[in-house]
């Protein structure tokens, strides 16, 4: 569903004047100012005064605001559930029925001037096409204006997006004539990571150096490019699982920025056979050994997995399982067990120790994987070509269904 003129509909609580509009001045009182009782576009609160607005109204027809996510209301009375997402003007309703579906869509329309635009199709650019054993989740178009917009429509395609050779440098090269394409594009792939994972590590990369690109940086921009114009088909797969535990995968990259000497995190995290969260991200302090890096790896995904039971809960969809985190460091494994603080390690903040907790209480269950399973691999660094089509399958990123 769309919303029309969304921000009009916002109650302002605050005393906010504004200077007549052009076109609408009274002649007799031209110094005269107008006194605002409802926000405008390009009011600063506009945005919390249309949220507020909303959130009240369906407070009254009985949903509940979501603790986990601030976009999210969640309605359960008995068997009937719904969840309502918004973004701006944008609604996503989903319901047990269509009964139910159909009464909210009534009252949010008697309330608001809406748009039912129908069954999922599109949603913040992202397309949704629905087949026989789930949904595919798509930005096909998006990812074609990204590569039209840097010239290279008509390129040749690249089979992985970043290369297995030693990682980029704040010094590589000299400094490129037009910054401002580089962060351009380097902001619009940012976007496209929401369903390719695949692009995650590599767009990572180059997002370490918008403040300084240099010719090098460029280079790998044109790489990933290349490599999305022979994969524009491909998106995320969502099935339909009978499984519901959390099964996340953690890798680090120890030390591998050249310039800093910081660790590169990765994780993914997998609700039964469906990629719902992924992450590559270069750790905030540098690790004195590969087992701290690898812990703090772990210290990550465990604090995303908690976040996702939480909201799974708020969803009525409580997982009872322990959630299974595999690592390839075996050191790590051991230190998510053991309270002993050993030398090596006391130096780590106590915040990173949570793992512990939630290992003693049953709720995480750290496990060694070997490195050639280790599906998070693909988030820390550059892989062979077999090897990152194997793990870029296992994600769920393929070509569209039939």
């Amino acid at each position: 569903m769309d919303v029309k003129n969304a921000f009009l509909n916002g109650d302002i609580s605050e005393t906010v004047y504004m200077h007549q509009p052009p076109g609408f001045r009274d002649k007799d009182k031209p110094g005269h100012v107008c006194l605002l009782k409802r926000a405008l576009y390009g009011l600063k609160q506009a945005p919390w005064a249309w949220y507020h607005r909303f959130a009240t109204f369906v407070a009254t027809i009985g949903f509940s605001h979501s603790k986990s996510d601030n976009s999210l209301f969640i309605y359960s009375r008995g068997k009937d559930v719904a969840y309502i997402l918004l973004y701006v003007d944008g609604i996503v309703l989903t319901a047990s029925s269509d009964a139910l579906r159909l009464s909210i869509m009534g009252k949010l329309s008697s309330e608001f001037a809406m748009t039912d635009l129908g069954p999922l199709q599109s949603f913040l650019g992202i397309s949704v096409t629905r087949h026989l054993g789930g949904m595919f989740l798509s930005q096909q178009s998006y990812a074609k204006d990204i590569i039209a917009r840097a010239n290279m429509s008509s390129c040749k395609p690249s089979a992985t997006p970043v290369d297995t050779k030693a990682k980029l440098s704040s010094t590589s090269g000299p400094p490129i004539e037009d910054p401002t394409l580089y962060r351009s594009l380097v902001g619009a792939l940012q976007y496209l990571t929401f369903t390719r994972p695949d692009i995650s590590y590599a767009v990572q990369q180059i997002c370490l150096y918008m403040h300084d690109p240099r010719q090098e940086h460029m280079h790998a921009v044109r790489r990933i490019l290349r490599y999305l114009q022979g994969t524009l088909s491909h998106g995320l797969h969502l099935y339909s699982s009978p499984t519901s535990s959390l099964i996340s995968y953690s890798d680090v990259d120890w030390g591998g920025c050249p310039d800093t000497r910081r660790s590169t995190s990765g994780y993914c995290v997998f609700l039964g056979d469906n990629l719902i969260s992924w992450s590559a991200k270069r750790q905030p302090t540098i690790s004195k050994s590969s087992a701290e890096a690898e812990y703090r790896g772990v210290a990550n995904v465990v604090a995303e997995s908690c976040w996702l039971r939480n909201l799974l809960l708020e969803l009525h969809c409580p997982i009872n399982k322990a959630t299974v985190v595999y690592c390839d460091n075996v050191s790590a494994v051991y230190l998510s067990g053991n309270p002993v603080q050993h030398q090596r390690t006391k130096h780590i903040e106590m915040d990173i120790h949570f793992v512990r907790e939630k290992v003693a209480l049953g709720q995480v269950r750290v496990l060694h994987v070997p490195s050639r399973y280790q599906i998070a691999d693909i988030f820390t660094k550059g892989l062979p070509q077999l090897l990152f089509d194997d793990f870029r399958n296992n994600l769920g990123v393929h070509k569209p269904p039939a």
